[in-house]
């Protein structure tokens, strides 16, 4: 278990570090007009604002299935 969990985490800083690279390569290699048109207008903190956003939608489906485990909890327990 512990072995997978330090392979998660490789990979995971791994992503992290390629991401971060590419996104720099693609800065310093392509002209303003296409790298907006590729990455959009606003490219500042463009890793805080997509894991930000990972984030959020990880919140908001964990609270949609609880919400659907307490509803079929309670229809159990209805039903007994």
């Amino acid at each position: 278990m512990t072995k997978r969990i330090l392979w998660v985490g490789v990979g995971i800083a791994a992503g992290i570090v390629i991401a971060t690279k590419a996104s720099a390569y693609v800065k310093a290699h392509t002209p303003k007009a296409a790298r907006e048109f590729v990455l959009g207008p606003d490219q500042t903190d463009v890793p805080i604002r997509t894991l930000a956003a990972l984030w959020g939608d990880f919140l908001t489906y964990q609270h949609e299935r609880e919400d659907e485990l307490n509803r079929q909890f309670i229809a159990r327990s209805k039903r007994r």
